[in-house]
Formats: structure tokens, sequence, C-alpha cells
């Protein structure tokens, strides 16, 4: 794996690294490595590292804070195949960068697949992930959820300026807990990349769709395990069509230890910067030497 030059970014910096296969990705970083464990936030599946910029900023004064566009996502390479987006292949994405930039102990910090990856990260690399915290999803995805994400994943949504594209998030995402027109704003240009030609479209390849289209495999309790040597924490949207109720809490009656808050109203999925929850999320990873 090769790092390539850094370039600053408002709340970080941007660089690139090769991954196995070739394909070279956006990793962003804030702050600087210091004695404490760094954050690795993992994004949704279609998501970048930019949806984790507010509670980066939060946390970057004491410890580095990494994060990361997929491959076929925001800046990151497109595949030449579908199935190189496959989580299986993700989750080797994120174990090169981890060895790229030297991490060898990580707070893992993942929303919706990204907690997925968090537990298979736990699991594949037991001494790299000292703890973790797993944003609206577990060992079950709910069906009506998934339905969703198929519909709106594999479409471009090409809008003719990110005014359009503000009032399509709107509409299309109104369990969002977003509320201000800044932040819906700041959720359009993290969701939309303009072409050139002044048409607006979603800033991942709609080909990821496919990856949607296939059977869980494997018990996905099996990769929750390893939570249970460590402390965790799940975060959930009260009103959330990804994760129930019920395997939420299912998850704390098998690892009592869990930390379990929910956010009443909101959908798949919070941002972890809304201030009902901020201040337990932030105790969470403070805690965390």
């Amino acid at each position: 794996m090769r790092e390539h030059a850094v370039t600053p970014r408002p709340g970080g910096e941007t660089r690139r690294i090769r991954v196995r296969g070739g394909l070279s990705v956006s990793v962003m970083t804030w702050g600087a490595m210091t004695d404490r464990t760094p954050l690795l936030c993992l994004p949704g599946l279609v998501r970048t590292a930019g949806d984790f910029d507010r509670l980066a900023r939060r946390h970057a004064p004491r410890r580095l804070v990494v994060s990361l566009d997929y491959p076929g996502r925001g800046s990151s390479d497109r595949a030449l195949l579908w199935r190189r987006y496959l989580p299986e292949r993700v989750l080797k994405d994120v174990v090169d960068v981890c060895s790229a930039l030297r991490l060898r102990r990580v707070v893992a910090v993942g929303t919706s697949l990204g907690a997925v990856l968090a537990m298979g990260l736990a699991t594949v690399r037991r001494r790299l992930v000292t703890a973790a915290l797993l944003n609206d999803a577990g060992p079950v995805f709910e069906t009506g959820g998934l339905d969703f994400v198929r519909g709106f994943v594999g479409a471009e949504h090409r809008q003719p300026s990110l005014e359009a594209a503000v009032a399509f998030l709107r509409g299309a995402l109104p369990w969002l807990s977003l509320r201000t027109e800044e932040e819906w704003r700041e959720m359009a240009l993290l969701t939309f990349a303009e072409d050139g030609s002044g048409t607006w479209r979603a800033n991942w390849d709609t080909r990821i769709v496919r990856v949607l289209e296939r059977p869980i495999e494997g018990d996905l309790w099996a990769l929750f395990a390893p939570l249970a040597r460590m402390p965790a924490m799940l975060v959930r949207g009260g009103a959330s069509d990804v994760l129930s109720a019920g395997t939420a809490t299912e998850m704390q009656r098998r690892f009592p230890s869990l930390a379990l808050i929910e956010l009443p109203g909101v959908g798949h999925a919070p941002h972890l910067s809304e201030p009902e929850i901020a201040p337990a999320v932030d105790a969470f990873l403070e805690a965390q030497l």
C-alpha cells in the first residue's frame, strides 16, 4: 500500500492511499497522533469521511481521528467490477488503511455498514480494536429498511442545482435529525457532486446496489461476539427501520455491559452530533485511553 501527497482540507487533511488491487482511496485525518488511541470512523454504505467532521473536530485536539471514503464513494476510485464493493473486500481496504497509517490500536466508530465493518475488524484484527461504537446497526438488518436503501442507492438522483439537491434530501429523508438549512446544505454537499455541466448527482457508484441484492451470508451475531471483551456503545435512532428495538434489546441482553442510547423520533441514522446524544457519545469516546 502506498500513501500519496497530503492536501489540506477544512477540518483536517485528505490524503490518498493505494489499497490492494491498485485502487486509490481518499483518507481524511483530523489532529495528530498522541498517546491516546486514535478514532477510526467508518461511514455508511454510500457515505463518506465528511460525515464525521463534527465529531472529529470535537476529539481531534486530544487524539488522531481517521476516516475514509470506501472505493466507489466520494473521492475514492471507482472499481471495474461491482464485486469489489462487497463488505469483505471493503474490510480489507480498512485494514490496508490502518497499515498504511501505522495504526496499531483504534477505537472503531461505525455507522450502518461501518458498524458491521467495526465488528468485522474486531474479529479479524483482535488486537487492533480496543473499543467500539456502533451507530444504528447490529447483527440483524430489518427488511423494510434495506428495501428503502436499495431503491435509494441504485439511483443517481440527478438535480439541476445544489438548492434542488437540498430540497430532494428534505423530501426523501425526512426522518433525519437535521433541522436547519445549513445542516441540510451540508448533507447535500456530502451526498452530491457537481459533474461539471451544472448537474448534481449522487456521489457514489450506483453499482454498489448490487451488494444489497445478495443475501446476507454468515452469522452476524458471531461478528458481534468480540465486542464482549471491550468497552462498547450502541446508538439507535428511535424510529430506525434498519436496527429494531428488539435487536438492540437482544444485543444488550447478550452483553449487559453494552451501553445503549436512543434518539427518539429519528430514523436511520443519527449523525452522532445531535445535542441530545453528543454528550454521551463524547463521554464514551473520551473514556477510551
